[in-house]
């Protein structure tokens, strides 16, 4: 074991020093770019981006608005000056070997009326991420409404839950993406079983200042996960503003300003959110209780130009009271249709309380040069009760057309009763200190990063339930009650992992432009004893032709993702400490295009991608839900293509269609049937095979099945319009196709779960008219309306089509325990209004 661990040493020894080496390698000549950003008050704005488009690296500006930007002489380049708050400017020049131009620029802050279309996003164009607008997540119709919504439409990216913010990507489940908020990694709660009882996500919309996003293929920096990252950074505000908004689904506020140096700002938003109103829908009737807030806010200082310290602070409190009443679900064929009727009796109480807190401290001694130390706290107290008892009637549905009771219940196929219980209550808290570093000079970057992490979770279980049909418990067994899937017990873990990282970006020039960036992470956990090194490499080339914009990319590396507190729970509430990371080795070749259509810009993007997957651990999805098996038995792979169109298919705003095409298929390495066979060598094949008394058997291995995130095909689109002589009058439409996800009978044989969910179909759609827009022509000087920025307000038509999307399956017995799915349905068409001013 010494001998293996001082191998991977020195193979890690040797990529960091090429790594570290080879980023002074470059044979560029420079020149360098220096000025000052100016508003239209000749005031500095702080932390605006300068950088050569299409070029690696950049810088920000300082406090005062300096800036200081080496770029590439002999080159004829643009400069792109860009704010969140301003309009970006690009300015090309050319500067010879050595040259040190001065250029102050004076930035128009921006008027938005209709959203700015980003179609041509250089500054990520080299890598996978994406930069998401995050103004349009206030904007888009969604039932569950945030970033994640916007997310949800992104190739690659499927979901077929509208009351979840988690996602899928590329095959993955929901524990595999990764979530940074300000350089700090978010966790999703630990007891949630439904999208209905989940609540906010973690990200403020009215907070965030940018964000990124990237399908698979991601650089070294970010975290040990197999599937995604969304990089999250909130808002650094230069003057006083804020919002209220309200709808019927609950109402938000949040407030933002700086001193007048610049030197101090501050940004705080509070969230509320009911989904009684969308609850209502469902097929189940009763008394619908979630009450869901938080509250965020982020502090930054600049104690002077090389020194920075901010805090950020979330509480949130999702609360879920449930007191169901009774439900009613048609299902089944024209030739045999059922009603499943059940009256309730108990409620359901579940509480997720979750607490973050974040301190960081940055030191840049110059420009080039970045240090970041980030101490972070984490802690959920989730409580999950419940008693419910249902008492059904399985009915058979009369499908004469001539009869008068047609869709009336003929006769009962099953009467039964079921009762649930949960007693479940976890901690978890999650303590760590990182330190993260980056030096650049406008065409190299050298990016590192170092973090220690402790990790205590305290898990009591106390759960079971009970089948009853006809007044007989299933199995018959006549001398005692069975209670099934009972989980009793009490885990308490305790935990260290440390883990880094190193990259270099790399930069070459001649008549076509290439960027490599390439690195490693590590990672040990003192549980399983494991430590991983893992290289990572993007490589992305610009032919420059004339005639076409046109860029090719290629990435991959090994992506392995540690086990955390699920992945070693199993299906009977016990721990297994043997885990190992699964694995899982990622090639993705990618292009984007550039061009012109109606004189408008468009960006077409496509991506080919597989993805080796091995020591997999086994789960199960019920909702939202997962379920782990808790042991590596699993090897697999996941391939498909994505496509993305955005532009301005209506001048002036951005729309995008996407489209995904994929498989996920996993072999379990322990997993097995027999085919039994009868004295006349028929295969028996029971109520069909007459001779069904079995004389020999044979035993059959499944092989390959679909993971239950195989969602084959995807289609999103969101579109964007308004009125050509009443721009204040948009339309948002989000439309979702998602082909079926497997499923099968709750009997914890994964190879059986080879059926498939109807396909996932929703239409949203929202018509916005601005009340009061920047200019005010109709406000006289002293209407304290002069105040506001803008009064929007939102009509909302959610499942617009009123499609029966189907989630999961209830799955219930007769006497002759035979088994029924009776599908869950989500939410039926609802109507929201909504709106929004800014000050």
């Amino acid at each position: 074991m010494v001998k293996f661990l001082s191998i991977k040493a020195k193979a890690l020894l040797v990529t960091l020093i090429v790594l570290v080496v080879g980023s002074g390698t470059l044979f560029a000549q420079k020149a360098t770019v220096t000025g000052k950003l100016l508003d239209e008050d000749n005031k500095g704005i702080p932390f605006a981006a300068v950088a050569a488009v299409g070029f690696t690296g950049g810088t920000t500006t300082d406090s005062l608005g300096n800036y200081s930007l080496t770029i590439l002489a002999n080159t004829k380049l643009k400069v792109s000056f860009s704010h969140l708050n301003y309009d970006t400017q690009l300015f090309e020049l050319e500067l010879a070997e050595g040259e040190v131009k001065t250029l102050n620029r004076i930035l128009k802050f921006k008027e938005n009326l209709i959203t700015e279309a980003v179609v041509n996003d250089d500054a990520n164009r080299n890598n996978t991420m994406t930069r998401v607008d995050p103004r349009i997540a206030i904007e888009i119709p969604s039932a569950g409404g945030g970033i994640e919504a916007v997310i949800k439409t992104f190739a690659g990216v499927s979901s077929n839950n509208e009351l979840s913010s988690q996602y899928n990507v590329r095959g993955g489940n929901y524990d595999e993406n990764l979530v940074y908020v300000n350089d700090i990694e978010i966790y999703r709660p630990f007891l949630v079983r439904s999208g209905q009882q989940e609540g906010l996500s973690f990200i403020n919309p009215d907070l965030v200042g940018s964000l990124s996003f990237s399908a698979g293929g991601f650089e070294a920096k970010y975290g040990d996960k197999m599937s995604s990252v969304l990089d999250v950074k909130y808002k650094r505000p230069r003057k006083f503003a804020g919002s209220v908004a309200g709808s019927l689904l609950g109402g938000s506020v949040h407030l933002e300003g700086s001193s007048k140096d610049y030197r101090f700002s501050y940004l705080g938003g509070f969230r509320y959110r009911s989904n009684q109103y969308i609850l209502g829908s469902l097929d189940t009737d009763g008394a619908y209780r979630p009450q869901f807030m938080d509250a965020q806010g982020l502090l930054n200082f600049d104690i002077n130009e090389e020194w920075s310290v901010s805090a950020l602070v979330n509480y949130a409190q999702n609360k879920y009271q449930f007191i169901p009443e009774n439900r009613e679900t048609d299902f089944g064929t024209i030739s045999d249709a059922l009603r499943f009727t059940v009256y309730f009796d108990g409620q359901e109480v579940n509480t997720f309380e979750t607490m973050l807190g974040a301190l960081t401290v940055e030191y840049r001694p110059d420009p080039t040069l970045k240090f970041k130390l980030i101490a972070s706290a984490f802690r959920s107290n989730e409580t999950e009760t419940f008693d419910v008892q249902g008492q059904y009637f399985l009915g058979q549905l009369e499908n004469n057309f001539g009869s008068d009771n047609l869709g009336e219940v003929a006769f009962n196929r099953g009467i039964g009763t079921f009762l649930d219980h949960a007693r479940n209550y976890l901690t978890a808290n999650v303590f760590s200190l990182r330190h993260i570093g980056k030096w650049f000079d406008g065409y190299r970057i050298l990016d590192w990063g170092i973090k220690y992490q402790y990790e205590d979770i305290t898990d009591k279980l106390s759960e079971w339930n009970m089948i009853d049909s006809s007044g007989f418990s299933l199995p018959l067994n006549p001398n005692e009650l069975q209670v099934f899937n009972v989980l009793k017990t009490t885990i308490k873990l305790q935990s260290h992992r440390g883990s880094g990282f190193i990259q270099n970006t790399w930069m070459f020039s001649d008549t076509s432009k290439h960027r490599l960036t390439a690195g490693v992470r590590f990672h040990y956990w003192n549980v399983n004893q494991q430590f991983f090194a893992t290289p990572r490499a993007n490589y992305s080339f610009n032919p420059r032709w004339k005639k076409a914009d046109m860029l090719f990319r290629a990435s991959g590396g090994m992506y392995y993702q540690p086990p955390f507190y699920r992945e070693l729970r199993d299906l009977n509430g016990e721990l297994n400490t043997n885990v190992r990371a699964q694995q899982s080795y990622h090639a993705v070749i990618g292009m984007d295009y550039n061009f012109k259509a109606w004189k408008r810009p468009f960006k077409l993007v496509a991506e080919v991608y597989y993805k080796y997957l091995n020591d997999l651990v086994t789960y199960e999805i019920d909702n939202v839900r997962i379920r782990y098996y808790a042991k590596n038995n699993s090897r697999g792979y996941a391939t498909g293509i994505d496509l993305k169109l955005n532009g301005e298919f209506v001048k002036g705003i951005e729309s995008w269609a996407s489209m995904s095409v994929m498989t996920v298929q996993e072999d379990i390495l322990d997993d097995f049937y027999y085919d039994y066979y009868n004295s006349d060598g028929e295969k028996i094949v029971y109520g069909i095979t007459e001779n069904a008394t079995p004389t020999d058997s044979i035993k059959q291995t499944p092989g390959f099945i679909p993971r239950p995130t195989d969602q084959r095909v995807n289609f999103s689109l969101y579109f964007q319009d308004y009125v050509p002589k009443l721009p204040s009058l948009k339309m948002h439409l989000n439309l979702v196709f998602g082909s079926g996800m497997p499923f099968g009978p709750p009997d914890n044989t994964r190879y059986r779960d080879t059926l498939r969910i109807p396909p996932y179909r929703r239409v949203d759609i929202g018509f916005s008219y601005m009340l009061l827009g920047e200019k005010k022509k109709f406000v006289g000087p002293k209407n304290p309306l002069k105040y506001l920025e803008s009064v929007w307000l939102s009509f909302e038509v959610f499942n617009l089509l009123g499609t029966n999307n189907t989630l999961s399956y209830l799955w219930i017995s007769d006497i002759t325990n035979r088994q029924y799915a009776v599908p869950n349905y989500l939410t039926a068409r609802r109507i929201n209004a909504k709106i929004v001013v800014k000050f």
